[in-house]
């Protein structure tokens, strides 16, 4: 295991010790750090309990440890590579040191975000259609966003819808091929809080860090539809 643990530390050299050390910082200054951390039993609870370790090199202990002992070095390896993989489902929740290893991570990924990490960039590129999604039908997904490359770890379900929409499409109606309006319809007030939120929150801050031709395009969507609502607000 130690000679494992150097091979991670190594992998981003290239990187100097003050940024590490800056974005562990960053963690470390989230109001939330001091109650998601107090400590790591190393008794494997959270590993047992985590779906993701099943299916991946993924270990929600080797997180909470590095972050405790913040070796900062292993923490940015992890903060590249590793937090991608947790399915945020919160099982790890059940730590008998009151450790969120879930909510850790979900820090984690947001620093990684803000600071326009290019591991987090890789990650996230599949999931901009489901945010334009999101941001003009206040839902997900609709059949033709299905594919494998935009959705490897969905498993061989993917490959068989993208394989066979043709078939789907013939079965489904007309006005399901691109929305989900026929089973969704999201209320002109609810997208337009969904707009405020997401603004003033601070979301659009992120995606402008991860992909900026997504960003501008939902600023012109927004833009346009607040305006309509009666809505005064300058983006960045």
């Amino acid at each position: 295991m130690p000679q494992a643990l150097d091979i991670r530390q190594n992998k981003y050299s290239d990187v100097s010790q003050e940024e590490k050390d800056r974005l562990f910082q960053e963690c470390k200054d989230d109001e939330r750090w001091s109650h998601i951390l107090y400590g790591c039993y190393e008794c494997g609870i959270c590993v047992a309990a985590c779906p993701s370790a099943r299916f991946y090199d993924f270990s929600p202990r080797l997180i909470a440890q590095a972050v405790a002992r913040e070796d900062t070095d292993l923490v940015y390896t992890l903060m590249n590579d590793s937090v991608w993989d947790c399915s945020q489902c919160f099982s790890c929740d059940r730590c008998p040191r009151g450790n969120s290893p879930g909510q850790i991570i979900t820090v984690m990924r947001e620093v990684a975000v803000k600071n326009g990490l290019n591991t987090a960039k890789e990650a996230l590129e599949g999931y901009g259609r489901i945010i334009y999604k999101i941001m003009s039908t206040g839902s997900q997904v609709s059949p033709d966003m299905l594919q494998p490359n935009a959705f490897p770890d969905w498993g061989h379900h993917v490959h068989e819808i993208a394989d066979n929409l043709e078939v789907w499409r013939k079965a489904l109606p007309p006005e399901t091929l691109h929305t989900i309006e026929t089973g969704w319809k999201v209320d002109e007030k609810t997208i337009i809080e969904l707009y405020l939120i997401w603004h003033m929150t601070g979301v659009m801050d992120l995606i402008l860090g991860i992909d900026e031709g997504l960003h501008m395009i939902l600023v012109d969507v927004m833009e346009e539809r607040l305006e309509e609502a009666g809505y005064d607000i300058e983006f960045d």
